[in-house]
């Protein structure tokens, strides 16, 4: 199996054990991205919709990085300390992605790291 390691300075840098995102094959497995600010590693503040987009920002920093974009998302995993944000979360998404949307789920979670009040990660696909 070959697996290249991405990484880019324009998405807030590991804060554990983890890569921002691992290549294999056309296949990208992206990371949990959080809303922190990759300048400073500091959570965007506690406003929702900024934080949703704050995340949007940082995948997008690492779709690039890997060759692709928002677009070749084709699997979407969210986070959410509080379900009733539920539709922010869909109206920030609409001005990030185009039809076909990606696959989704959105999970309901006691805690994230830092404080944060949304979590994403996702699967990109190349091919």
């Amino acid at each position: 199996m070959n697996k290249n390691i991405i990484s880019t300075d324009n998405a807030p840098a590991a804060i554990g054990t983890y890569s921002q995102a691992v290549k294999v094959g056309d296949t990208v497995y992206l990371s949990g991205q959080i809303p922190l600010l990759p300048s400073t590693m500091e959570l965007i503040g506690e406003n929702f919709r900024d934080q949703v987009n704050q995340v949007f920002k940082n995948l997008t920093a690492v779709c690039e990085a890997a060759g692709g974009s928002l677009q070749d998302i084709v699997k979407l995993n969210i986070f959410l300390t509080d379900l009733s944000h539920f539709t922010v979360v869909n109206e920030v998404m609409a001005e990030y992605f185009e039809q076909p949307y990606p696959a989704r789920a959105a999970i309901g979670v006691a805690q994230l790291p830092k404080g944060s009040l949304v979590e994403m990660d996702g699967v990109m696909s190349l091919a």
